[in-house]
Order: structure tokens, then sequence, then C-alpha cells
């Protein structure tokens, strides 16, 4: 009874119920299967806006819709503009992208003397995950959280491969601040945002946000509001951004110009990276690099208090879908999938065909090892530099998704293959409730060298 009603609610609130297609009517139940309150939609096509549209609520306690003025929080997807950002000064000649860290920042440890600029910007630093030293609750100086990154392990060499860390955007605004002379988010605003026309601003709990959406999670059966962070770790500049839909949207139509980002920038940025082995990373400067059917994509998603975002730019199809929810709980890249598919049906999922699983005991493994995580314990056998990555704060995370997810019906092999001396296998966990992706990486000595998981 109620999901019927969340269902007929949603429905009843699309901001424009005489545009309601099938696509409409796919995003309404998406948003009721993962109890997503509100969800702003861009699509871009041949450059121009086809589709601008809100579901649901923007605030529940106070009924407000989503509309295309709704602000919600940017997450991750604010990246691309501190990465921008960096471009323009190393444009301007305040830096180099080849530079040390350690020219910006004072009291770095020896550690970093190997990190540049470039590596951080491509997430080829080495630097780990911040947030399992960090108190959510307390505000930092710039100075203090330098200070507890410098505390981290390195997780390889510089350059070596790629390891996603907002730890290293969180420098990049710092280093930004200092070759710029002046906030990131002031120079972000300046540069970016104001020529635009676009009314993004880094968040503010203090400032009136006119249309400002609240953030949510389903917990327990329950909406709840999102949690409280510090205003100090809403003003890094790894994602801390208040905008709209529409503002996302004048960025993409930007990044097929010259207005803010030049040609030999913008190429630079959709670039992956040199790793270490001659092997490229996924990441360039700002933006993740791939493709979708044979068809290049240029992406970035977020999730951060309560909110989930993505822009994604479908190059190849002159094709970019926005997706903006006020929910943890969103799959956001799953609804740009469907809206993408909708306008071009070449871009729709196709699911990978399982083959003969001849190696059941390496098949026993992922099972346990998926099956430690959903019990929040670190997976046995894996190697040293793989149990840094998986931190008490990721392996939560990771436990929720999957307890989350509801019981597992099956496990299929989708591919195997040989990685230097290596070997990587593919399944599919289908549980009750999602399909998930897990990557497993054996080294010679059978250890687990790599354990990825995703959402198909």
């Amino acid at each position: 009874m109620r999901f019927r009603f969340f269902l007929v609610l949603i429905t009843g609130l699309l901001a424009k119920p005489l545009w309601a297609d099938q696509l409409d009517d796919a995003i309404v139940r998406e948003m009721a299967r993962r109890h997503v309150p509100g969800v702003a939609v861009v699509v871009i096509k041949d450059g121009r806006i086809v589709r601008e549209q809100g579901y649901g609520l923007a605030n529940v306690e106070h009924g407000v819709p989503v509309t295309p003025r709704t602000v919600f929080q940017s997450g991750s997807t604010g990246k691309t503009f501190t990465a921008a950002l960096v471009l323009l000064l190393a444009q301007d000649g305040k830096l180099k992208l080849d530079d040390p860290v350690s020219r910006y920042l004072d009291k770095t440890p020896r550690a970093w003397d190997g990190i540049t600029i470039r590596h951080l910007l491509t997430h080829t630093s080495g630097l780990g995950d911040p947030y399992q030293k960090i108190d959510l609750r307390k505000d930092y100086t710039d100075e203090e959280l330098i200070a507890l990154e410098a505390t981290l392990l390195l997780l390889f060499a510089p350059g070596e491969r790629f390891n996603y860390s907002n730890a290293g955007y969180h420098l990049l605004g710092f280093i930004a601040n200092k070759a710029g002379g002046k906030f990131w988010g002031d120079q972000v605003r300046e540069r970016i945002f104001a020529p635009l026309g676009m009314g993004a601003r880094v968040i503010s709990e203090a400032d009136i946000v006119p249309h400002r959406a609240a953030g949510y999670e389903w917990a327990d059966g329950k909406l709840k509001n999102q949690d409280w962070v510090s205003p100090s770790l809403n003003r890094t500049a790894d994602g801390t951004i208040h905008l709209t839909a529409h503002d996302l949207a004048l960025w993409a139509q930007a990044l097929d110009g010259d207005k803010i980002l030049d040609a030999r920038l913008r190429d630079a940025s959709f670039t992956p990276p040199r790793l270490a082995d001659g092997r490229t990373g996924p990441y360039g400067f700002g933006w993740y690099i791939g493709s979708q059917n044979g068809r290049r994509t240029i992406l970035h998603g977020g999730a951060w208090q309560g909110f989930k975002t993505i822009i994604q730019r479908y190059v190849d199809d002159k094709l970019t879908v926005i997706v903006l929810a006020n929910s943890k709980n969103a799959r956001q890249g799953r609804i740009a999938d469907m809206i993408a598919a909708h306008y071009v049906p070449a871009l729709a999922i196709v699911r990978s065909k399982p083959i003969s699983d001849t190696e059941p005991g390496v098949t026993a493994r992922a099972r346990a090892a998926i099956g430690q995580l959903a019990a929040n314990q670190m997976p046995e056998g894996l190697s040293e530099s793989e149990r840094k990555r998986f931190t008490p704060q990721w392996i939560k995370i990771v436990a929720d998704e999957l307890t989350g997810a509801g019981p597992l019906a099956s496990v299929d092999l989708l591919a195997r293959a040989s990685e230097d001396g290596k070997q990587r296998f593919r399944y599919r966990f289908s549980f009750r409730d999602e399909t998930m992706i897990v990557s497993l990486l054996l080294g010679p000595k059978g250890s687990i060298d790599s354990l990825g998981i995703s959402l198909e």
C-alpha cells in the first residue's frame, strides 16, 4: 500500500503531466522502486535542450515539487569545475600541471614529493580515502585538513595506477586558493558560473537559497533527512556546489565551444592519462572517459548528503543527459541510461551473457568475499594494497548497498582473462532488488589483488 501511494504521489507531481510518456512512466517507476522523493532531468540533443523536467518532491515536509529551478547539491559532479579552474590557472601561467604539490602547499610529507598537480587531477596520485579519518561533524581549517590528509598512507607510487581520491581534489582547491589569490569557489563563480549565466554557488547552510531541495535517504523502512556535516566540509573542492539541472545544461553546452575552455584544454580534459606501465587510466581532467556500446562517453557522477547526480555526455551521438536526485538511494546512472536509450536506441544497455564456469573454486571465493562485505567484514585473501583500500568506512558503504539489495539469487560468470600473469574474473551477482557486477583479480600466489563492485 505504501509503495502504491508513493507511486501515485510522484505521478501526480510531474512538472508537466501533459507531457507524460513512456519515459516519464519509467522514471517514476524507478523513483518509486528506490524510494526517491524528487528528480530533475535535462536532455540536450544536437546542442539544444529537448527535455527539461522535474518529478516528485524537492521537499517532502512542505510538499514542494521539483521544477527546473530546484537547487540540488552537486556531489562529485562539482569536480568538473575544480578541474576546469586548475586548467585556467595553468593557462594564466599561475601554475604548471607537472609542478609538485609541495610548491603550493606548506609542510607536505616526504611521501608526497613525487605527486604533481596532474596526478591529483587524474586520480593517479596514490592518495587514499580521506574520509576514513575525517570527522564529518568537525570544522577544519585548510591547514588542519591538509595535515590530516598528510597522514594517509600512499596506496602506490604516483602515476602507477588509478584510484579515485577526494583528498586529491581537496588539495587542488587549496592549490587554487594560493595560485589564484582567493578562495577557489569565488574563482569558479567569476570564471565559469557568472560568464555562463549559472546560478551555481558553493554550498552554504547559512545563506538563503531559493528553491533549495532537501536531501533524503531511505533507511529502516522509512524516509529520513540527510546527515548533517560541518560547514567546512561543504567548502572543499571535491564537489560541494549548489546548482540546478539547468546550470549543468549551460555547462554542458559551454563544453561544445570555447567560451570557458578552448579546444586545447577541452581535448586535454577528455584524454585518458598514460600510466607508468603504458596503460591508460579511465579519468582525464575532471571527467571519466569511456564508452557505451562502442560509442564514446564523457561523464561524472556525484553522491553527497542525500543527493545523487550525473552528467553523461554521449559524444558520438551529440547527446547529454543530466539527472539530479535528492536521495542517497537514487540510481542516477540507471535513470540516465534509460533516458539515453529513449533518445538513441543504439545506446540501450546490452547485458553480457554468462559463460561456462570451469573454476567454481574462484566463484566460491567471490561469493565469500561479497558475503563478508555484506556482513560489514574485511574480505579474506585481499592483497596488502587492496586491504588498504577497503577501509572500515568503505566497507560500511558497500555493506549498506549489499544489504539493501536483498537476498542473493544467483551468480553468473561473464568473463575471464589473463593480465600480466594475473587472472581476472567478472561476475554478475543478481540480488532480489539489484544486479551488481563483481570483478576479481587474482595474483600469481592467489591473493585478491583487486575486488571491484558496481551496479550493472
